[in-house]
């Protein structure tokens, strides 16, 4: 046992570097790795690769292991933890995941990146809630039943937890009883919970600002940016500048949170058009009680006014959404500065610009004082994150395609991974320069990993090692 502890013991030693949620630290894609390779492929500068089943959840690393998630059966999911440098399995831990909900192409029921601390690793699963397995062993810890998430649109869920002081923080907002909640990471025991009745349905990770001396736990939603108490949940601030749907991620830098979102719709049709397109099932242009989810039914009550038990044209710009809070549509790429009181609306917006550049999908990237952003159809944009000057605008990667993972940067690089499974490698600086674009061969949705000098990509069904020290063929 002792030796064993020794070698555990080393081998954290040996690997310092963590990427131990989605994203990295603090959710901003940025390692200090140097010597990632700029070119690699399926035979060339892969260290290992591992099967694992389907998912699109990120992989994370911590004291020299990778973890990922993935569905092994039809009902069945699994966590599995890899020596960094062999790649080498060093346990798995499955379980049943019940009946499974619906869900829309391309996501995946283990679509939640995992978080950890260390001791434990913590999962977020649709219809289990959050899941604690040791670190060491992968033996489940503890359990918290949440209610399943529901999506007009059947999008499925899709969120990631993060760990914070003690506690694991997680944000569930769906269409129908959005919430963020934080619970002990050693217990799994509820510390709060915060309802968010405003919101609809979102994927955007919590994030930490430092500023005016406190710490905020920072959430984006439906039409607003929210700053929050971590020790109570109790909210702080509101910035009432945001778009509809918000499926990206803030990023955060010495106490300014930068976010881009592109929102499908216009200032006035709301949800008209999405609303239609996924639930008129006989393109009557109006929507009936019968042709909405039964979860749904309460909602939509109260989206009828004159109960007569449709949804006409009077009434399908306002349904199913907050009378207080009728987000639109449009692109945004927003600097606000952290730390306030209130609504900040009008006074700690730093700089606000709605170019054409920021994905639906793809959060920003800051790096070296520049924002990045990649968009579906191969674009990218970078901007001065000072003042949102641009440097270059909708320029193409030379990688056509959709883009759901995030732009992730380490030893001057960005690395941005295409659906269709190239990864262009860009230089980082403030004009464009392609330094490469790698073909791994697989479909990726998820955001890859770096640490300790390697890229973790995963991929639909396996879980790629990239390095510089890799044997070659």
């Amino acid at each position: 046992m002792k030796l064993t502890t020794t070698l555990f013991l080393l081998t954290t030693s040996l690997f310092a570097e963590d990427w131990s949620q989605f994203r990295g630290g603090n959710g901003s894609g940025v390692s200090n790795s140097k010597g990632l390779p700029e070119s690699f492929s399926t035979d060339s500068n892969i260290a290992w690769k591992a099967k694992i089943g389907d998912g699109v959840g990120a992989p994370i690393v911590k004291n020299g292991r990778v973890i990922s998630t993935a569905m092994v059966a039809d009902e069945k999911a699994a966590v599995f933890a890899f020596d960094i440098a062999s790649g080498s399995q060093v346990w798995r831990t499955e379980f049943e995941t019940g009946k499974l909900p619906r869900i829309t192409p391309p996501n995946s029921h283990a679509s939640s990146t995992p978080a950890t601390d260390g001791e434990r690793v913590y999962v977020y699963f649709s219809t289990l809630g959050l899941i604690a397995f040791d670190f060491g062993t992968g033996k489940e810890a503890w359990r918290y039943a949440m209610p399943k998430p529901a999506y007009l649109m059947d999008w499925g869920a899709a969120s990631s937890p993060i760990v914070h002081d003690g506690m694991v923080i997680f944000c569930q907002d769906d269409d129908l009883a959005p919430f963020l909640v934080a619970v002990d990471a050693k217990t799994g025991k509820e510390k709060w919970k915060t309802l968010r009745k405003e919101m609809l349905a979102g994927y955007s990770l919590p994030v930490l600002c430092e500023a005016n001396g406190r710490t905020d736990l920072v959430v984006a939603g439906s039409g607003k940016l929210k700053g929050y108490d971590p020790a109570t949940g109790k909210e702080l601030w509101t910035c009432n500048t945001l778009l509809r749907t918000i499926m990206t991620s803030p990023v955060v830098h010495d106490g300014v949170i930068y976010i881009a979102v592109q929102s499908y719709g216009d200032a006035t049709r709301t949800l008209k058009h999405a609303l239609l397109e996924w639930l008129d099932t006989n393109q009557d242009k109006i929507l009936s009680r019968e042709e909405t989810p039964k979860e749904f039914h309460e909602r939509f009550d109260a989206s009828d006014k004159n109960k007569d038990k449709v949804i006409g044209p009077e009434e399908i710009d306002t349904a199913f959404q907050s009378p207080d809070n009728m987000a639109a549509g449009g692109n945004i790429i927003q600097a606000i500065k952290g730390g306030g009181s209130g609504d900040v609306t009008k006074t700690h917006v730093l700089w606000n610009i709605d170019p054409k550049s920021p994905s639906n999908l793809s959060s920003p990237l800051f790096y070296n004082q520049r924002l990045y952003v990649v968009k579906s159809g191969g674009m990218s944009s970078c901007y001065d994150a000072k003042d949102g000057k641009m440097l270059w605008e909708r320029s193409r990667l030379g990688n056509f395609g959709d883009y759901f993972a995030s732009p992730i940067a380490a030893g001057g690089k960005v690395y941005i991974a295409g659906k269709n499974g190239f990864v262009v490698v860009l230089e980082d600086g403030p004009e464009l320069k392609v330094l490469g674009k790698n073909d791994i061969g697989e479909e990726i949705i998820a955001t890859p990993a770096i640490a300790d000098g390697r890229l973790f990509i995963r991929t639909r069904e396996n879980l790629f090692c990239v390095s510089g020290s890799a044997p070659q063929p």
